[in-house]
């Protein structure tokens, strides 16, 4: 029962309450759930996260059915801007790890405007399925030498998580939050839903209108497939009550 332990270990509280230490903070949603059934190197990624937000209505709505409790959705964009004020409160150091360079640059300049506090810098890794050990080395000397105080890592799941997991104990920072596409959204280069939209936890619904050719399997088939995967674990719950009940009358 995979999904049930998973759920059990979402966030529960404010980001407010996040610990000082160093912490690698990851965000779950019925998509990236359903890549877990078949990458247990994302299975394993997530395991090593010491945060993991329920990022998605979908992951709101499976906790309270399969463990009655009830969780406040808490997106990677939330934690992104979370993060940013904490930054510019303390004159912290943030760093963006994935995307494009144009990308980036729009970012460092909408978070010099809006944040001038905050000293940023960036790196565009290469644009490839998976890194060989000099482009590993170039992303972590690139963090190392800037020593930021969160890192933001934006390449898409499962890769981001992947990634940070492997080399977590290598990167100087105090903060590892994968936050995908919230660098497109931040810097303006692709348009996030309305606040009444995300309020009703139809999101991805704007999402698959506004990128059918990119989004329609994930949320097509990935939402039913995500909703079986569900109400089978409901099953095996029922199942496993009714035989301890049965266990505790004989």
């Amino acid at each position: 029962m995979y999904l049930s332990s998973l759920i059990n270990r979402i966030y529960n509280k404010s980001l407010h309450d996040l610990s000082a230490d160093k912490i690698l903070i990851s965000c779950l949603n019925a998509n990236s759930f359903n890549i877990i059934q078949k990458d247990k190197l994302f299975q394993s990624a997530l395991q090593k996260s010491h945060i993991i937000l329920p990022d998605g209505i979908a992951i709101v709505f499976a906790s309270r059915f399969l463990t009655g409790t009830k969780l406040k959705k808490i997106s990677g964009h939330e934690l992104f801007f979370h993060e940013m004020e904490q930054l510019n409160k303390t004159k912290g150091k943030g760093f963006f790890l994935g995307s494009c360079e144009s990308t980036n640059s729009l970012i460092r300049k909408a978070a010099a405007k809006e944040y001038p506090n905050i000293v940023t810098d960036s790196y565009s890794p290469p644009f490839k399925q998976e890194f060989n050990h000099e482009d590993n080395q170039r992303m972590i000397n690139a963090v190392n030498t800037f020593n930021p105080d969160v890192l933001f890592i934006g390449m898409t799941q499962p890769k981001q998580e992947k990634w940070a997991a492997v080399h977590f104990d290598n990167l100087h920072t105090k903060r590892i939050c994968c936050i995908g596409a919230v660098f497109d959204f931040y810097a303006g280069t692709k348009k996030r839903a309305p606040e009444w939209l995300i309020n009703i936890g139809l999101e991805w619904f704007y999402r698959l209108i506004k990128e059918p050719k990119r989004l329609w399997k994930r949320y097509i088939f990935g939402n039913p497939k995500f909703i079986a995967f569900i109400l089978k674990e409901k099953l095996k719950i029922v199942g496993l009550q009714l035989k301890q009940e049965q266990f505790n009358i004989l």
